[in-house]
């Protein structure tokens, strides 16, 4: 179990308590931008979800001669095949860069154990830190009752071990705000040597936070995306707690 796993055990609970929403928003190239004051998703919690899987014909072709030689393999979902063949080399990561309004920039991430805060600055929590693709992910989460406080953020996704791994991965970022539809965000564009994606921004426009689909693909790490969209921080290595 790693150092993130059960974090909070009984208070996780309690930020899952939204409203679940029936329908959903997909954020595409074409429709790239929501309005969450337009969803009436202002309030509570803003619960960002990663999650992943191996794509179907990257397990196929790692699992071929298993399958002859244990056909009940066919039956096992997808998912649980990933797990056995080879996903635990893969280990997505989600995190967050924010700007606050009084000038305040940092990151939440499992990197360095940048956990961040609820109910104080910079109102925004990692919750776990999945290394295996599990089907709970990985989440984050964002206090919009401080949304007043919030000038910017960025939510991307980067591989920890640095081997690039994106064309062998389906993933999807799901925000489900505290009322109103989910948005689901596809990682559905081929990058084999990228190591970073910038997924989704979230900015305070005249007091109307706006979701806009990025899904950019970088080389590097976090301070290539710091680059990108001018954070201005200083990066050093991280490392996570050992499993």
């Amino acid at each position: 179990m790693g150092f993130f796993d059960g974090l909070w055990p009984a208070r996780t609970a309690q930020f899952e308590s939204g409203s679940a929403a029936t329908n959903s928003i997909q954020l595409s190239r074409r429709n790239a931008t929501v309005s969450l004051n337009k969803q009436g998703a202002l309030t509570g919690n803003l619960r960002v979800n990663l999650s992943w899987r191996m794509r179907s014909s990257d397990i196929e072709g790692r699992s071929g001669g298993s399958l002859l030689r244990n056909p009940l393999k066919l039956f096992q979902p997808e998912v649980v095949q990933a797990h056995t063949q080879g996903m635990v080399n893969v280990d997505l990561d989600l995190g967050c860069m924010y700007e606050l309004m009084d000038g305040t920039k940092g990151v939440v991430q499992p990197l360095g154990n940048l956990v961040g805060d609820l109910n104080d600055p910079p109102y925004i929590r990692l919750s776990g830190d999945d290394r295996f693709g599990a089907p709970s992910g990985e989440t984050v989460y964002v206090n919009m009752d401080h949304r007043d406080k919030i000038r910017r953020l960025l939510f991307f996704v980067y591989i920890y071990d640095q081997t690039p791994a994106f064309d062998r991965t389906h993933a999807m970022v799901t925000l489900y705000p505290g009322n109103g539809p989910r948005i689901e965000i596809e990682l559905d564009e081929r990058a084999p040597q990228a190591r970073s994606c910038a997924v989704f921004t979230v900015e305070n426009v005249k007091e109307e936070l706006i979701v806009r689909r990025e899904v950019k693909f970088v080389y590097g790490f976090q301070s290539e995306l710091d680059r990108l969209y001018g954070f201005g921080m200083q990066w050093g290595r991280g490392y996570k707690s050992r499993a």
